[in-house]
């Protein structure tokens, strides 16, 4: 029998808690999430003035923020154009379904008051600490690892360092191809005037220089969890200085070990991981008549330097994940402090997909 296509009006009268399935994973997720932003509640209570018009609850902003992370959503414009109508947002916000949703420029508006106090950072630290709280983390074994991630801005924004003039242009309406034929280039000569901080950087020999940032990411063994992230300029300090800080912020403990690529290979890092009772598992350099590794058979000879080798690999998936899932191949900030917010918040919501995954019961028989 056919079915009726006649169109009915029908009064809606639920919650969005009903309309989310009980097995959806963002369940699993919603209970670590408010329990950080919990924690962090005396935080807002500071930065937020007793008297006046309320503002739009942090909480939300960065629940808001999660949330483009999690399910790939470029833009805060975006998102609120979503939030009209995905019950599932609305839930996981904490909002009724007749709630309007606020507007896009809200976080630009409270960016600058996240970000005086670290409330990104002190998330995934709250993060991290559930997770270890859960025994999902050891404080023993870790692997470093850093890339590159373009950054927001143009090649053609590109004019010499203390000149406004710009490069010959072709026709080509407004956007136009532009002529840079006979001119070198370089980060100490150059900067973007979309996004300064932004550096000249390539991956490796042959390959195009870009603007990028540079991020680094410390990931722990047991779990793969993300237990510390930094952005910092492509052209500015090394990888192997960017990995000894975070080894730094660490919680004080017993005897560590790190794992890295070649690029660790380097007598800098491994005195300092030595200086700081950490044993460094890094790759080795081949030996050339110019360069010897600076690691030897004291380390390599011992069992869990294969297993450090091992394990290493997994920091790709966090990479992997920023970048496709997250939306971070290219960067949607400018600046240093605006992309390092997004990172914490975008590795922070990797851990609780992770975690998660982690903790998930077997389905029943």
């Amino acid at each position: 029998m056919r079915g009726d296509t006649t169109l009915q009006t029908r009064l809606i009268a639920t919650t969005p808690e009903q309309l989310v399935p009980e097995d959806h994973p963002i369940r699993r997720i919603k209970p670590i999430v408010d329990g950080a932003l919990q924690e962090l509640s005396p935080l807002f209570e500071r930065i937020y003035a007793r008297v006046g018009r309320p503002s739009i609850p942090p909480e939300h902003l960065l629940k808001a923020q999660l949330l483009m992370a999690l399910f790939s959503i470029p833009s805060a414009r975006r998102f609120c154009d979503q939030l009209q109508y995905n019950m599932l947002f609305k839930w996981f916000l904490d909002l009724n379904v007749d709630d309007p949703p606020f507007h896009a420029s809200t976080f630009s508006k409270n960016q600058e008051r996240l970000l005086s106090q670290d409330v990104a950072r002190r998330f995934l630290l709250q993060i991290v600490e559930e997770a270890r709280r859960r025994r999902l983390l050891s404080d023993e074994h870790f692997t470093v690892d850093g890339t590159l991630l373009d950054a927001w801005a143009s090649m053609k924004s590109i004019r010499p360092t203390g000149r406004d003039d710009e490069p010959p242009r072709r026709a080509g309406g407004r956007n136009p191809d532009v002529d840079y034929r006979g001119q070198r280039r370089t980060n100490e000569t150059h900067r973007s005037t979309t996004d300064p901080d932004a550096r000249l950087a390539r991956k490796g020999n042959g390959q195009p220089a870009r603007l990028s940032f540079a991020g680094h990411v410390l990931m722990e063994h047991r779990s793969g969890l993300a237990v510390d992230v930094q952005i910092t300029r492509s052209a500015g300090a090394p990888e192997w200085a960017v990995a000894l800080e975070m080894l730094d912020r660490l919680p004080e403990g017993g005897r560590r070990t790190v794992a890295g690529d070649r690029a660790y290979d380097t007598k800098g890092f491994v005195a300092g991981c030595r200086e700081r009772r950490v044993t460094p598992h890094v790759a080795q350099y081949p030996t050339t008549p110019h360069r010897r590794s600076a690691i030897d058979g004291r380390t390599t000879r011992h069992p869990s330097y294969r297993q450090s080798q091992r394990m290493r690999k997994r920091v790709e998936e966090i990479f992997g994940w920023v970048k496709t899932v997250g939306a971070g191949r290219k960067l949607r900030f400018i600046g240093v402090a605006r992309n390092q917010m997004w990172s914490e918040l975008t590795v922070a919501a990797y851990n609780l997909v992770r975690m998660a995954h982690l903790e998930r019961r077997p389905a029943p028989a």
